[in-house]
């Protein structure tokens, strides 16, 4: 880097004359000043976050910064001695803001305090936002209408609307207080059984992937826990059962309140003013992690908060003024785009009876899984539950388009009676349906809000 010999360190190698080290040479001690700082501001010792065995230091960076954090950092920690060194430095690669890059000089940006001004306390919104498109693996992109989706589709629709049901029904029948779940192994139905084993591994792997950065994994599992929750409402139907069989209705909604108090626990990473919330509407204090399914966390009785709506939908008009409001500030110095040639109209294939269309079996899926097919660079192998005992097996030539990681928890339509097929020694029982924009990006053809998995389409 070239630079004035007084901005900084001169490079002690040969052919270096005239460049000096600046700026990140200096800089990362600031981080130990501003340890120190924060420190004396709370009376408590700085050095045990930087010299004890038992801290992890990490390094939450944008690539750019790699060698800053990885080799100069870590050489003056190393030859000053006496610190620890990073222990991971996980990077992220960028983020783009509409199809464009991130310019704050150039006020192409979403400003935080701005937006708490429009939308107060909906931090957790924007969080979650964030959070399913933090670009891990590659450079992902912020836009104001998957913003909207976001919150509509999986917020609303998943976390608000199991958890507004639950609250609804105890408020309806029990006077707002928690119900004594039956005792008998008659209220215990299968669904109970199924329930607890797909619940009980999810704190524990959403912690180990926070624990190895795959924040976007760790939210999508989360998340099943609300899916999980609503699947099983729909299938037990207590609004139905409660003159019929009120024992096994008392035992659903119980059950209804440990999911929401696991919400709370492994939402609480991304999410922490809605984690507050469910657990004001629970009456409970403040939880640990191990506490997300422990038995008697939740005590027949106790009296629970008013039901109310965690999320809001968002408009079609917000988010067109916020687009418009970003626009507004579009750079003059970008190039106009070439109008796009007008598209020419697809031929409609043949014709088909409706016989023929009552045979396709299409219904709504739920990616549950992802990964890549050895030795097949376009191929992704999903297992996706379609409201049957087991998940389905289906290969998607869809790789060159989507990660993995970035797949669980979406909602996709699949037709269910295509004739199995090997592909790559993986057999394929059905296809996703996909469709192609206008530049060959394939997208998911997904329903308008979540459904049920294994919703069918008519």
């Amino acid at each position: 880097m070239t630079r004035d010999l007084d901005w900084g360190v001169p490079v002690p190698l040969p052919g270096a004359e005239g460049k000096a080290l600046y700026v990140w040479l200096d800089a990362p001690i600031g981080y130990i000043s501003a340890t120190k700082q924060w420190a004396k501001d709370h009376d408590t010792e700085w050095e045990k976050w930087w010299k004890a065995d038992d801290t992890r230091l990490l390094h939450f960076i944008g690539k750019d910064n790699i060698v800053f954090h990885c080799i100069i950092f870590p050489i003056l920690l190393k030859e000053h001695g006496g610190f620890i060194l990073p222990q991971n430095v996980p990077a992220n690669e960028f983020l783009n803001l509409e199809g464009r890059k991130l310019s704050t000089s150039r006020n192409w940006a979403v400003w935080l305090h701005e937006y708490i001004e429009r939308w107060p306390d909906r931090q957790d919104e924007l969080r979650y936002a964030l959070a399913t498109i933090i670009p891990e693996f590659r450079d992902s992109e912020f836009t104001w209408k998957d913003f909207q989706d976001k919150n509509n589709n999986e917020l609303v629709a998943i976390i608000g609307n199991f958890v507004q049901r639950i609250f609804v029904l105890c408020h309806k029948y029990y006077d707002g207080k928690v119900p004594e779940p039956a005792a008998s192994n008659a209220a215990q139905g299968e669904q109970d059984t199924v329930l607890w084993a797909e619940l009980s591994g999810i704190p524990g792997k959403v912690a180990a992937d926070i624990d190895k950065f795959r924040f976007r994994d760790a939210l999508a599992t989360a998340m099943n826990a609300g899916r999980l929750g609503n699947k099983y409402l729909t299938d037990t139907e207590p609004w139905k059962l409660e003159k019929t069989d009120p024992d096994r209705v008392r035992t659903v909604l119980f059950n209804g309140l440990r999911i929401t108090a696991a919400l709370s626990v492994v939402l609480e990473p991304f999410m922490p003013f809605t984690a507050q919330k469910l657990r004001t509407m629970l009456g409970l204090g403040g939880l640990k992690w191990a506490d997300a399914l422990r038995d008697g966390l939740i005590v027949p009785g106790a009296q629970l908060g008013k039901a109310e709506h965690l999320f809001k939908p968002i408009t079609d008009a917000e988010i067109a003024a916020e687009v418009e409001r970003l626009k507004a500030n579009e750079p003059m110095d970008q190039k106009p785009e070439e109008p796009q040639a007008e598209a020419q109209p697809k031929e409609a294939k043949a014709a088909i009876s409706f016989d023929d269309f009552t045979k396709l079996d299409l219904r709504a899926g739920t990616i549950t899984a992802a990964e890549k097919v050895p030795k097949a660079d376009k191929l992704l192998k999903l297992s996706i539950d379609v409201g049957e005992a087991e998940p389905r097996t289906i290969v998607s030539g869809i790789a060159q388009h989507f990660t993995p990681e970035e797949l669980p928890g979406k909602q996709v339509l699949v037709l269910c009676n295509l004739e199995p097929r090997k592909m790559r020694g993986v057999e394929s029982q059905g296809m996703v349906l996909m469709a192609e924009d206008a530049e060959g990006k394939l997208v998911f053809v997904q329903p308008g809000r979540a459904v049920p998995s294994g919703a069918e389409v008519r």
